[in-house]
């Protein structure tokens, strides 16, 4: 059985460099993987740009990479809640690409399944498709988006096992299964690391082959980023 346990994150992130394309999976604050933020930041690594479905909030997730102006360009679908990316991308500081948020799903999905690039109607006629192909399908006009290429996928999963098989729980299951397996090297945190065999084949949504490393987290908060709750009668 191949074992692809790492013991901590810092062993997990070697070989993470200034000028690298990440990406890292999560909706809002849910499913981020806290740990390897964490660790990005402490290792001060600068001029990346983040594939993520948005930018944290002020003091958390990648939120906290950019208050150390450590990312360069960031891709997302929603770039609301944080106050500092606004400031940085409306200064210039903060290269910013916007994408539509299931066009983003499918260029990692791609990246991920080894296709170069797909048609989607998204966008056509908007400021997401200047330069890009156009092709008429069955009387509907479509746009040719390329496939993500990426240095990194940092992912976060309930339970894993020593083979990098993953389950994640409830929403956590966004983002993070399609960034799996769509870059070069895959790096999954877990709240629980089990040996291999343990976890139901049934289970499992995405399976080892496309992890390269795995570790246990840990000290995970679990913020809310909009907490709502009923008034009291």
């Amino acid at each position: 059985m191949i074992r692809k346990t790492v013991s901590n994150v810092q062993e997990a992130l070697k070989g993470v460099e200034d000028k690298m394309t990440l990406m890292l999976g999560g909706f809002g604050l849910c499913g981020i993987p806290e740990n390897a933020i964490t660790h990005l930041v402490q290792l001060g690594v600068k001029d990346l740009t983040c594939i993520s479905n948005n930018a944290g909030v002020d003091d958390f997730g990648l939120g906290l990479l950019l208050h150390k102006h450590q990312i360069k360009k960031m891709i997302s679908s929603y770039v609301g809640e944080n106050d500092e990316f606004e400031r940085q991308m409306l200064s210039g500081e903060l290269d910013v690409e916007l994408t539509p948020q299931g066009t983003l799903a499918e260029k990692c999905r791609a990246a991920q399944s080894g296709f170069p690039a797909f048609y989607t109607p998204a966008g056509y006629g908007t400021e997401v498709a200047e330069g890009k192909e156009t092709r008429e399908f069955n009387g509907k006009m479509y746009v040719l988006e390329e496939a993500y290429k990426a240095d990194f996928a940092f992912v976060k999963a309930w339970k894993g096992d020593e083979a990098g098989n993953l389950i994640f729980k409830g929403t956590a299951r966004n983002f993070n299964p399609v960034m799996c397996g769509a870059a070069k090297i895959t790096i999954a945190e877990v709240e629980e690391l089990v040996p291999a065999g343990e976890l139901n084949p049934n289970e499992i949504h995405v399976p080892g082959i496309f992890v390269q490393r795995i570790f246990q987290g840990s000290d995970y908060e679990k913020r809310i980023e909009q907490k709502t709750v009923r008034p009291k009668k």
